[in-house]
């Protein structure tokens, strides 16, 4: 039996172009019968989902953590299962989920893969797979260019992070959590729903996005040569140890603001503080590797 999908690729993915004919290759070989789709704004693959919800089984969507942020919202609306080809710069999304970067596996786990319904982060009206967050993260998101990305790749989150910490100055906050309130001069507030965000590093040691909680973060340093330290440790989420980083978590958080600030979910700005932050438990449905 062949399953009808509807296929959305990011044409300014970094892959996106160059790999579109190849994945429709394999797709094929797998005999899976495509609608093609694309678009130069990924702010409309929603309205395209919409379009064709009763005429497809499930949605492919060929790019990076911020082409999959653009349909989050349709897919929860639409309820159709998602098939992910990583095409993007850091596939963050991907990796929480084992599926490969590899085009030929990617396809294969469309393919042959299971259905996993996973959580979702939600955050004043919006849903996100990976993280939420405020400060640097929204500085490092409004330098990076597409260009850079598609240069250096990887690479580029770093050199840029390293541009924006050089310039970090804390700002105060309130958190609120169940019925605690903290007040706090951070430089980073991070609200994670799945393990990898940034390119690879990691919420907490053990984030799992499907444990029903978010996972919160506040980076509460004076000066900027005090994240230094904390670098190494954020590739496998053990920064929240220390002594200067606050680590939550929970089903909802609070958080506000002297006056708003952006809000950067799965790599996109989004929204602004004053913010409320939930996980949606089982909100979607992913194709994964078997078991």
């Amino acid at each position: 039996m062949s399953l009808r999908a509807l296929l959305l690729v990011n044409r300014h993915a970094r892959q996106g172009q160059a790999r579109l004919l190849e994945a429709i290759n394999h797709l094929k070989k797998f005999n899976f019968q495509l609608i093609e789709e694309s678009t130069e704004h990924p702010k409309h693959l929603s309205q395209v989902i919409h379009k064709y919800k009763y005429q497809v089984d499930l949605v492919i969507v060929g790019g990076g953590d911020g082409t999959l942020n653009a349909v989050v919202d349709a897919l929860v609306e639409t309820q159709l299962p998602l098939g992910i080809l990583p095409l993007g710069t850091a596939n963050d999304l991907a990796r929480t989920l084992g599926i490969s970067n590899s085009l030929p596996e990617a396809c294969r786990t469309i393919a042959e893969g299971e259905l996993r319904r996973i959580d979702l982060g939600w955050v004043n009206g919006k849903h996100f797979f990976n993280v939420a967050s405020l400060g640097l993260s929204v500085k490092i998101t409004r330098r990076l260019t597409k260009e850079f990305k598609r240069r250096w790749g990887i690479f580029a989150y770093a050199v840029t992070a390293i541009q924006v910490i050089w310039e970090s100055r804390p700002f105060s906050a309130e958190i609120h959590s169940k019925d605690r309130v903290f007040r706090v001069k951070t430089v980073q507030i991070a609200v994670g729903n799945g393990r990898y965000y940034g390119g690879g590093m990691a919420i907490v040691p053990d984030a799992s996005i499907d444990d029903q909680r978010l996972d919160l973060y506040s980076l509460e340093i004076s000066h900027w040569w005090e994240i230094i330290p904390l670098l190494p440790a954020m590739r496998n989420g053990r920064h929240i140890h220390r002594q200067n980083v606050r680590a939550l978590n929970g089903q909802e958080f609070e958080v506000y603001t002297r006056k708003p600030r952006a809000i950067n979910t799965d790599g996109e700005i989004t929204t602004y503080t004053p913010a409320t932050f939930r996980v949606i438990p089982k909100a979607v449905a992913v194709l994964v590797p078997p078991v």
